[in-house]
This record gives structure tokens, sequence and C-alpha cells, in this order.
């Protein structure tokens, strides 16, 4: 699996990268949403870097400019509810992509650390012969991605498969990398080394869900 890390790299995503991890910024609920969907923006115009394009003549006032569009068709799948501003940044760069939503979310059948990804929503156009985006800010486990993949598979066979994230720990990207595709890519913020016994992202930033859309009910 080909992985671009965008903190690999020193620009502005540190900072908010840096906001969505502070306790105190992160009881702004908007600025939260806001700096997912800003850094949904700009892995979208790193990925952007690797469709297909196909020149266009452009007619202007003055005259006719051929300009490269791009010729993939994309689907943006979201996990439903954490990935919602991670699309929505997704979207505001490729504008013509259809879109899907999926729930998925975390099981604890004895209430303890044990839990299953229950996966019980979708609605999808078909992803057949298309590129498919993956988003959802937490890459944790990696269960989640695993499942929903095995999900949609139902609509489609995907072109290409592009896994979008804002935080990831590594262990969930070696388990991505043993159930997915060989040929997916991987677009995240940055990269933490560990979990904790219950599968929580270490430092990490907390429940992306939660901060960004108020407290659940625990399941």
């Amino acid at each position: 699996m080909e992985i671009f890390h965008l903190l690999d790299q020193n620009t502005i995503a540190n900072k908010f990268v840096a906001q969505l991890r502070d306790v105190n910024i992160q009881k702004d609920s908007m600025r939260f949403r806001r700096n997912i969907e800003r850094i949904g923006e700009i892995l979208g115009y790193e990925l952007s870097k690797t469709l297909n394009y196909k020149p266009e003549a452009i007619v202007s006032p003055l005259g006719t400019a051929t300009i490269n569009h791009p010729s993939d068709e994309l689907v943006i799948c979201s996990i439903l509810r954490a990935g919602i501003p991670l699309h929505m940044g997704l979207l505001n760069y490729f504008d013509q992509a259809q879109n899907s939503f999926i729930s998925a979310y975390r099981h604890h059948p004895n209430q303890d650390e044990k839990f299953e990804i229950k996966v019980e929503y979708l609605a999808s156009p078909s992803i057949d012969g298309k590129i498919l985006i993956l988003a959802d800010p937490m890459l944790a486990t990696g269960q989640s991605f695993v499942n929903v993949y095995k999900a949609i598979k139902k609509v489609g066979n995907p072109k290409e498969i592009h896994i979008v994230s804002v935080i990831a720990a590594q262990e969930g990207i070696d388990y991505l990398a043993s159930e997915l595709p060989a040929n997916t890519k991987m677009w995240v913020g940055t990269i933490d080394q560990k979990l904790d016994k219950y599968g929580y992202i270490v430092p990490g930033l907390g429940d992306a869900g939660d901060l960004c859309f108020g407290e659940k009910m625990s399941s």
C-alpha cells in the first residue's frame, strides 16, 4: 500500500492537526469540524495529482485555452458520523464526485474493551470501474475501513481505492495493507505509533464524532 503522509512536510496543515489535538481548542466544535474539512481539502489536492486527465478546449472572452481536466469518475464514501466534515473537504475539491455514505461503529457486547465493528447502513451509487475514496478522520485498528470495504463491494468493483484519514495508528495501517488490494493508496494527515488497550489512538485526539457533533450514548 502506497502512503502519503502529510506531516512529513512542514506546511500549514501542521497548525490544523495541532488544533485538532489541543484539548482547549477542541471545545470549539465548529473550529474542530472546519479543521477536519481543511485537512480533507489538502489531502484531496494531493490525491488529485494521481488522477487521469485529458485536454479540453476552454473558450474565454478573448480566445481558447487548452486545459487538462480530470477524466476519472470518483465516488467519495464517508463513514458516518465523524466522516462528514472530511467528506465535505474532499467534495469541495472533487465537486463532480458521486457520494456514498455508510455507518460503522464499535459495539461492545460485554461492556468491556473488546468490540466488534457493525455496519448497518449503506447508501451508494455503483462504484464499478470508478475510483473509490474511503474517508474517515480516525484510522485506529483498521477494522472499520476493512468492514466498510467488504460491505461496499456489493455495489461494484472499483478501479482504484484511496483511503483518506486525518490521524492513523501504525497498527491500523499495517492491518489495511494486509487486507486491502495491493494497489490501494492512503492519504493521511499524521501517523501515531500506538493504540491503548481499548483500541484508541495515542496520543490521537479523542472521539472525533463526539467532538464534531456532541456526545452519543454508548453502544
